[in-house]
């Protein structure tokens, strides 16, 4: 049930974002005049689910997910109608039109889909308004990869300020570490000693390379929360809410602390557990499975550990909000897109699998519309992109024509788009294919 929930979220999200794109093209298109053939939801490859003609425009719903289309008359797209455009210009045609309006109707769908995800954020910060964790509201400070402790970060730290600014919610530390230029943290050591810590300028690089994506973490108490069933702690007798006290003979009191010690045992060997299980003291010798675990779970961010705070927005507070929002999510965007040219980068494209489950099981507005906004803008910027077949080929080749006062041949058009074209099925079919590869091998 929780797969056919992220589904329709996936399909429903995909629909819209295709449907208000393409309006974002046959808008302007007839605006100016332009005929337009067909308007499709979904790619219609020999047939369609469902279409009617209304006008000169065949509305329908294809079979094939992969997108959406709109045929305008007299262009150079992926339906290579060379027929027509063998024929003289005919008034009506996308290529009699002057070259500006050829530049306002390819940039329509890309502004839909920025404008889209900036309605989206000013409309969620107005109706839910933001959740947020100030800088004295991780009570026990942050548990720090060993990455970080080389920099000079010390388990226990506590975040004050960032580029030398107080962050309003100090959790976003980890995407701002990895998308952005930070440049200083100024940390609160354990021990009350400020400082302020210098980052080397390829600190993204690091952390994407070493895969400590999250090298700030809150720190939380070794409670355990559920044990998994025939595992080596449910054999060994550990229960729901036993506190975890030492490991052999190294005292625990965080979860970061147990996990440590847990990794150092290279060898799986049996270890010693101490736990405190309502005031009594207990202990355990219990072994790791083949994969060094021991099958259980802390608990979670409780109200000693971590601070939630709430905060609404007026409408025009959320105008604002929403921009600057949108603007930081396509720059931190823009801003990963370069780690897509590294090994490990190129083996992480996902597809259509890897989309789907970024949404939540369970039904939830917030979160739908929250990465809906995301995607839009995510579909903006890679149709902005100058490759032939996508909306920023298009619009490459009007602005040499607006530049240079010479109009690419239309033989020269034909090859591009098939170029084009046969790049992106070659990135559709290696990052579904990934997603193919890390579903058989259980990694998604």
């Amino acid at each position: 049930m929780e797969t056919y929930i992220k589904i329709v979220q996936f399909l429903l999200s995909l629909s819209l974002l295709i449907v208000l794109h393409e309006l974002g093209h046959f808008i302007p298109a007839k605006l100016f005049k332009t005929r337009v053939e067909k308007f499709y939801l979904f790619f219609d490859y020999k047939f369609s689910l469902f279409k009617k003609k209304i006008g000169e425009t065949t509305y329908g719903i294809g079979w094939i997910p992969l997108g959406g289309y709109v045929k305008i008359s007299g262009m150079i797209d992926e339906s290579m109608d060379k027929e027509q455009m063998e024929q003289p210009p005919e008034p009506w045609e996308f290529r009699s039109k002057p070259a500006w309006q050829r530049l306002i109707i390819m940039l329509g769908g890309v502004t839909v889909n920025f404008l889209l995800g900036i309605f989206i954020y000013i409309m969620m910060f107005n109706v839910w308004g933001d959740d947020y964790v100030g800088i004295n509201d991780v009570k026990q400070g942050f548990s720090v990869v060993d990455e970080f402790k080389e920099i000079g970060f010390k388990d226990g730290d506590k975040i004050l300020k960032i580029n030398g600014e107080e962050p309003f919610n100090v959790l976003d530390v980890n995407k701002h570490l990895f998308l952005r230029d930070i440049q200083n943290i100024e940390v609160e050591h354990e021990d009350g000693n400020k400082e302020n810590i210098d980052l080397p300028e390829d600190i993204g690089l690091t952390m994407w390379q070493s895969g400590a994506m999250e090298p700030f973490t809150p720190r939380i108490y070794a409670i355990l929360d559920s044990i998994l069933p025939d595992s080596p702690a449910n054999k060994a007798g550990l229960l729901k809410g036993d506190i975890i006290t030492n490991v052999d003979n190294n005292p625990i009191q965080y979860w970061n602390e147990f996990t440590s010690l847990v990794r150092t045992n290279s060898d799986k060997t049996a270890m010693n557990i101490e736990v405190d299980r309502d005031g009594e003291t207990k202990t355990f010798k219990i072994t790791p499975d083949s994969d060094n675990k021991f099958g259980v779970y802390p608990k979670g961010f409780t109200e000693d550990v971590i601070e939630i705070h709430h905060k609404d927005y007026s409408f025009g507070e959320s105008m604002g909000l929403g921009m600057s929002k949108a603007y930081w999510t396509l720059k931190d965007y823009m801003g990963q897109f370069k780690y897509v040219f590294t090994e490990k980068g190129a083996t992480s494209l996902g597809g259509f699998i890897t989309i789907g489950n970024i949404f939540p099981a369970k039904w939830n507005w917030r979160a739908f519309w929250s990465i809906t906004a995301l995607l839009s803008i995510m579909l903006g910027f890679m149709n902005l992109l100058p490759i032939p077949a996508l909306d920023g080929g298009h619009v490459v080749f009007v602005l040499y024509e607006m530049i240079t006062g010479r109009k690419p041949s239309d033989q020269f058009l034909e090859y591009a788009q098939i170029t084009g074209f046969v790049i992106l099925m070659a990135l559709l079919l290696f990052a579904n294919g990934n997603d193919i590869y890390k579903w058989l091998t259980g990694q998604l």
